[in-house]
């Protein structure tokens, strides 16, 4: 649709204007081959304006707050104390930390002392200059700025991020930990942070993706992270979001694999106001296994909106999703998920669940599960449900003396824990267990 339809087609256009400074600043770097792109980005979005509620995708999705702010563009520098950092990490992890503050990448606080010698791990826009052919062949490739408005807001305003490339036959022993921090700064800004990730044949590698905050202060992060798993290869990618209650968190994924990979996705939301990921997976060739895990916990007047869609490209493949949601206050969750089985994809076997609990009569959740099959020989499934705890279940904890708080506290916990055993990175889980002990 043409901004005209939209009420909020000034805010477009208060974005279009401050491109043409952002191009400015870019000096030596408005000649590389992605400008084209970029330029090509900022019309798309011009053209599609934001999504309303009355567009099908964001039906239960109301962005409006985002739109009422003239967010920074050009992004403070953090300024804080290293040891300010540490309660972020993961011990025993390796030490392998790439740190991003306030959305620029810090090679001050990253460490990389156990990583092989043939990988790279760059900020973007050096990578773009020193690798122009590997980064060229992949950046804005997966990720669709043709039709997704931030999307095309992001690429657009592409600067700061991050590239990873792991060659084919390496096995990345200690994980990749992508720390993500905002400071104290009072100023409201936009953050159009991009990851280029490229895994090459028969290479295994697990990454941690944390957001963290300092402050309750107001930013918008709008990410666009692009993958490609090469044949044969092994990921693990977890994504833990505990952003500031008053920012604002829209993630947008595309992840492309090949034949006989297999890449797991976890993904688990605490933080934000509002919050919108969407998850494309494609399998771009035969036999790829792909395992899509979600938790989401939300609280006050927390939005959490998850949309995924996994695109069986090619046959003798298989997806399994699951996504939980305790949903307490006033808080709303959405889930949309999709499978998506082509014409020639038989022998696909595709699995879907979204399960929620609310705690108040005031939470609320909206669930979508669908499938779109055009093959006739697969083995599909999706459900959902919403429920609250079980009477019985906490009347059995209480007669065993645990009073009632914490009898709650009991259920939630196990309602959520099976999420959890799919992080295979122990660090990682345990943390994650004694955040939600807290939470609970």
């Amino acid at each position: 649709m043409k901004k005209t339809d939209f009420q909020t087609f000034n805010v477009v256009d208060w974005y279009v204007s401050n491109y043409e400074q952002f191009e400015n600043n870019l000096n030596g770097r408005r000649y590389i081959p992605f400008q084209e792109i970029r330029k090509n980005a900022i019309s798309n979005f011009e053209n599609l304006g934001f999504p309303t509620t009355k567009h099908e995708e964001w039906r239960y999705t109301n962005i409006s707050p985002i739109l009422k702010q003239e967010f920074l563009l050009n992004k403070p520098v953090a300024k804080i104390e290293r040891t300010r950092l540490e309660n972020f990490k993961f011990s025993a992890m390796g030490g392998n930390v790439v740190v991003f503050l306030n959305g620029r990448y810090s090679e001050e606080f990253s460490s990389l002392t156990n990583i092989e010698r043939d990988i790279i791990i760059e900020d973007l826009s050096q990578a773009q200059k020193k690798y122009p052919d590997l980064v060229g062949k992949h950046l804005a490739k997966y990720a669709d700025y043709n039709n997704e408005t931030f999307t095309a807001l992001n690429t657009a305003f592409t600067f700061d991020g991050l590239f990873i490339y792991i060659p084919r036959n390496i096995i990345v022993e200690n994980p990749i930990h992508l720390l993500y921090v905002t400071d104290e700064s009072d100023q409201i800004y936009l953050s159009n942070h991009r990851n280029l990730i490229v895994i090459d044949e028969n290479s295994q590698v697990k990454f941690v993706e944390t957001y963290n905050h300092l402050a309750e202060n107001t930013y918008f992060l709008n990410l666009v992270t692009e993958m490609f798993v090469g044949n044969h290869a092994l990921v693990e990618h977890v994504k833990i979001q505990d952003e500031s209650p008053n920012a604002y968190h829209i993630s947008n994924s595309q992840i492309h694999q090949e034949s006989e990979s297999n890449y797991s996705n976890i993904n688990i939301d605490l933080g934000a106001s509002l919050v919108r990921n969407n998850l494309n997976i494609r399998l771009n060739g035969e036999q790829v296994e792909t395992h899509l895990i979600g938790f989401y916990l939300g609280k006050g007047t927390q939005h959490i909106d998850n949309h995924t869609l996994v695109d069986h490209a090619f046959p003798n493949c298989f997806s399994n999703e699951l996504y939980k949601g305790i949903l307490d206050d006033n808080s709303h969750g959405v889930f949309n998920g999709k499978i998506f089985v082509r014409k020639d994809a038989q022998k696909t076997n595709a699995y879907q669940d979204n399960k929620n609990l609310l705690l108040t009569d005031d939470a609320s959740v909206n669930t979508k599960p669908q499938l779109e099959i055009f093959a006739d020989d697969v083995k599909c499934s999706h459900g959902a449900t919403v429920g609250q705890l079980d009477e019985e279940a906490l009347f059995y904890l209480r007669t065993r003396g645990i009073n009632a708080e914490k009898a709650q506290s009991i259920l939630r916990y196990a309602f959520a824990r099976d999420v959890f055993d799919y992080i295979k990175m122990e660090p990682v889980r345990e943390k994650l267990d004694r955040i939600l002990h807290q939470r609970m």
